[in-house]
């Protein structure tokens, strides 16, 4: 009976000892809010509904119980930087708090895109929802170009990610291996001379493909920067590495325009009182997003999907909300490539 007793009290001291030390514990606001938005499959939403998510919102306790309850939610994505921020965030915040509970959540999202990477290499937008576009491999707005990043550093134990479990170090270096592999891939060869990058491809055929009604297959002037300034980050590129990059940043300085901006301008017969228009502008330098991938000219779509030659020619809600021309490849011919290539040749 005493034995019983004491055992009764011994798990009893420790049941309050751990509600103490999880009461106790440093937390992080924000990263607090992300272990609320964690999905069970390791990853995160970009979106709630149509509301974008916003982690410095302080949300109540029905809040809090309703997003746990979503858990099980198919929406987890390496869009627009959901699951890389986070995985990076939340491991600053454990260094910071020692809060461990941050540290496992972190794991977990690097576990989530070691599961969502397809076996040629390549990165789906969504994962799991394959659902009409998602299961495309993205380039788009760098999703798969940031996961590699992160799989990157936890291999090499960089930026910080040195803190996770060792035993996630080769598989992350295996994945990256294997992203290479896709990136050298999809790299559109066009009358025999390597080009650029597509923003996405069918996850099978390696082919380009549409994404949204005004995302047709094209060569990007945005996402092949983001492609090359991580294939030069490889620190013994091969010959085929070279070869891309130097193919990559050819056809960017093929297809710069010149002396021209891409501006917003007031506009009082329009909604929200504006407009974006191509205007002359002295010393400029800039890259439309789609360019054609037989003509090299640029293109530009509205929501019924059909190719417009200029900007203007499309509707005002898409004409100011989608970003069509952008300095993107700017810092890379004027400083990162030169010093890349200086570099190689040494």
């Amino acid at each position: 009976m005493k034995y019983i007793i004491g055992l009764a009290c011994l798990v009893m001291c420790l049941t309050i000892h751990a509600q103490s030390s999880t009461a106790t514990a440093v937390h992080d606001a924000v990263a607090d809010n992300m272990l609320v938005y964690q999905r069970l499959v390791g990853g995160w939403p970009k979106h709630i509904g149509n509301e974008k998510i916003d982690y410095h919102k302080k949300l109540s306790a029905a809040e809090k119980a309703a997003f746990i309850d979503d858990a099980g939610m198919n929406d987890a994505t390496i869009d627009n930087d959901a699951t890389s921020k986070e995985i990076r965030y939340l491991v600053g915040a454990w260094r910071q708090t020692g809060n461990k509970d941050y540290l496992l959540a972190s794991e977990k999202g690097i576990r989530y895109l070691l599961t969502m990477q397809y076996s040629n290499g390549g990165f789906p937008q969504f994962y799991p929802d394959k659902s009409l576009y998602r299961s495309e491999i993205t380039y788009n707005d760098n999703a798969m170009i940031n996961a590699l990043n992160v799989l990157d550093d936890v291999a090499n134990g960089a930026d910080g990610l040195d803190a996770v479990n060792p035993a996630l170090k080769k598989p992350a270096a295996d994945a990256v291996n294997r992203g290479i592999g896709c990136v050298l891939k999809t790299q559109l060869k066009v009358k025999g001379k390597l080009t650029a990058w597509c923003a996405q491809y069918d996850a099978v055929t390696l082919q380009p493909a549409k994404a949204r009604s005004y995302e047709l297959p094209s060569l990007s002037g945005d996402e092949t920067v983001g492609i090359v300034e991580f294939l030069m980050h490889r620190p013994h590129p091969s010959a085929e590495i070279q070869r891309a990059v130097n193919s990559a940043v050819e056809w960017l300085r093929r297809v710069k325009i010149e002396g021209y901006a891409f501006v917003s301008v007031r506009d009082s017969s329009l909604p929200e009182g504006r407009d974006r228009v191509l205007r002359a502008a002295p010393g400029s330098v800039i890259w439309a997003r789609f360019y054609d991938i037989q003509t090299d000219q640029p293109f530009f779509c509205g929501r019924n999907g059909i190719r417009k030659n200029t900007v203007a020619e499309i509707e005002h809600e898409r004409r100011v909300g989608y970003a069509w021309y952008g300095e993107w490849a700017r810092r890379l011919l004027d400083t990162d490539y030169p010093e890349w290539a200086n570099k190689i040749r040494l």
